[in-house]
């Protein structure tokens, strides 16, 4: 299977290596970037690494060495750092990104669709919900899908594995709506061996609100705590997209909260989704209390007009 990544910076970099050292994803993978040196440079450093996993190649190339391709990544566009997203107290947060990073889009799908129109196309830039109806709507079909909020749910179970002092892959605890500051953490189904987080929290004796807030204001603003020591997120959301990747390739129908446009609600956003060939298949939406079902709602909201916003930037691209 061959692979396309657009956009070769910090994250487009990580995705490679991801892709590299799971080993057997792909047979091949195309990197692209409007600044080719560095797209040959990446090419060339993962080259000489290859060799250490399955086989697997790995070049430098334009839109039209995309033919082929099943799944193209794309991870082009201006970052948090760059863009001016690294502020807690900024209400906007991701989607301060977004129509610099809509023009972007603009360019690059319909030079991919042109090529690869049966590819599933993976939307991994900030703010990646709008921009993933975005690419829907310039791409013309429903194989889009964003990363959504797995990389949350994530950082929700190490969180949470932290505080408890266990390991994360027992913590069961998902996130859902926005990749962004509007997102839900579902607390009422968080859970470690079928015993409720919060139940275990209250042994910590300190107020559980106080250390649920504490929990979601490293969730929410992680990304800027990552970027505050290393300039960019990459790592976690590399192998987030390399994993996703591998789940679609494999058919795996494997159920992860990533984002994929939902007819009931008009608009993408991430709930338990169905991953498999031709990317999302199904979605289902989680048990919540009312107070998690309104926030969800509240977050809809949130993306329905970044979608919007998102949609006139390509229309008038």
């Amino acid at each position: 299977m061959k692979i396309g990544i657009v956009g070769v910076g910090a994250v487009g970099s990580a995705t490679a290596l991801s892709l590299v050292e799971r080993g057997g994803v792909c047979r091949e993978i195309l990197l692209i970037d409007r600044n080719t040196a560095r797209a040959d440079g990446v090419a060339a450093d993962l080259r000489y690494a290859a060799p250490l996993s399955p086989t697997v190649d790995l070049r430098s190339g334009g839109y039209q060495d995309l033919a082929g391709a099943a799944v193209v990544v794309i991870t082009a566009g201006v970052n948090e750092k760059a863009g001016g997203a690294t502020d807690r107290s900024d209400a906007k947060g991701r989607l301060r990104l977004l129509e610099t990073n809509a023009e972007v889009y603009a360019d690059i799908v319909p030079q991919v669709v042109e090529v690869v129109p049966r590819a599933v196309l993976m939307v991994v830039t900030d703010p990646p919900d709008p921009l993933a109806d975005l690419t829907r709507r310039l791409a013309g079909h429903d194989r889009v899908f964003s990363t959504g909020t797995l990389i949350d749910s994530l950082r929700f179970r190490v969180h949470l594995a932290d505080r408890l002092r266990v390991r994360p892959r027992d913590v069961q605890a998902l996130v859902v709506g926005e990749h962004g500051t509007s997102e839900v953490l579902l607390w009422s189904s968080a859970s470690v061996g079928g015993i409720p987080v919060t139940d275990l929290l209250e042994q910590d004796g300190r107020p559980v609100d106080r250390i649920r807030a504490e929990i979601e204001d490293g969730i929410r603003y992680a990304n800027i705590t990552i970027i505050e020591g290393t300039g960019a997120s990459q790592y976690g959301i590399g192998a987030v997209s390399a994993r996703l990747v591998d789940a679609v390739l494999r058919d795996e129908r494997a159920v992860l909260p990533v984002a994929a446009y939902s007819p009931a609600r008009d608009v993408t956003l991430s709930l338990s989704s169905v991953l498999g060939a031709g990317g999302v298949q199904q979605m289902h939406e989680p048990a919540m209390t009312p107070q998690e079902s309104q926030a969800l709602e509240d977050s809809v909201g949130v993306l329905r007009e970044a979608a919007r916003r998102a949609i006139a930037v390509g229309a008038a691209s």
